[in-house]
């Protein structure tokens, strides 16, 4: 009987390898390995590996090949290799079809002298999907922080936007608010009264929701400040209109008072 090859200590794997715990059944030993990037020889290479008994592949991968017919199913290459463990490549192939998983796995097996049977299919197949359980957990972490990432820079952006919008309407405020006094002081016939310049406010150390807060209410005193504008040019249009009856009104007196040519002149009997 060949001696038994011994079993390697497992190195740390690298960030696109996700393997299984390893499980010991009658001195067999298992261990798998998934990758979404890895091609199968390197997976069957690993350090870890090289003294197993068998390094059973299967891998599942989106082909290059494109059909005719457009929003058609991802066509996949497809294929497996038992490694001396007859059948056990297909078991893994099935493991990556009902997984949905797109990638390589690689089950190592250490042979422990007896015969385990049927129950070496289980025992492959269950290490296989903690292999690739253990990567779809990964991976939909880094989707989740991906998209934290994602939304973060968004509410930043918005952020940002929201602080010089502010900023603008600050602004427009302040010239709508001497546009007003201007119109006041004309209609009163007075001297405009100078803007009282205001200190500018420091939207960096607000949160969100007062951002928004005070975007509501420089909304409202925008639209205030229009209103009394609208008002004042309303009344300064009666003063005018009221000014010019008048001017009418004493250019038609004058008219009437001043006499006319036939009038001024001397009559016979005036001479």
């Amino acid at each position: 009987m060949a001696l038994k090859r011994e079993r390697s200590d497992s190195p740390t794997l690298p960030s696109d390898i996700y393997r299984s715990s390893s499980v010991k059944e009658k001195d067999s030993v298992f261990v798998a390995a998934f990758s979404p990037t890895l091609s199968v020889k390197a997976l069957q290479s690993l350090p870890e590996f090289k003294t197993a008994h068998h390094r059973i592949a299967a891998w599942r991968k989106e082909s290059r090949q494109r059909t005719l017919m457009p929003r058609t199913e991802k066509i996949y290459d497809l294929g497996h290799h038992d490694d001396g463990e007859k059948w056990a490549g297909s078991r893994l192939q099935h493991v990556l079809g009902d997984t949905q998983a797109e990638g390589v796995v690689v089950v190592a097996r250490w042979f422990g002298g007896e015969l385990l049977g049927p129950l070496r299919f289980t025992l492959i197949e269950n290490c296989a999907k903690e292999a690739i359980w253990n990567w779809k957990e990964a991976d939909q972490a880094a989707q989740k922080e991906t998209a934290a990432k994602k939304r973060k820079l968004e509410e930043e952006k918005a952020r940002k936007g929201l602080e010089e919008n502010l900023r603008e309407r600050d602004l427009n405020i302040f010239v709508l608010r001497k546009l007003l006094a201007d119109k006041n002081a004309k209609l009163n016939d007075s001297e405009p009264a100078p803007p009282t310049p205001q200190k500018p406010v420091d939207y960096g150390k607000m949160s969100m929701e007062a951002l928004q807060r005070v975007d509501k209410a420089r909304d409202a005193t925008i639209t205030f400040i229009l209103k009394e504008i609208d008002k004042v040019d309303e009344q300064l249009k009666l003063v005018e209109a009221f000014d010019d009856s008048t001017q009418d009104s004493w250019k038609d007196a004058e008219e009437h008072q001043r006499p006319t040519d036939r009038e001024s002149e001397p009559t016979k009997e005036d001479s």
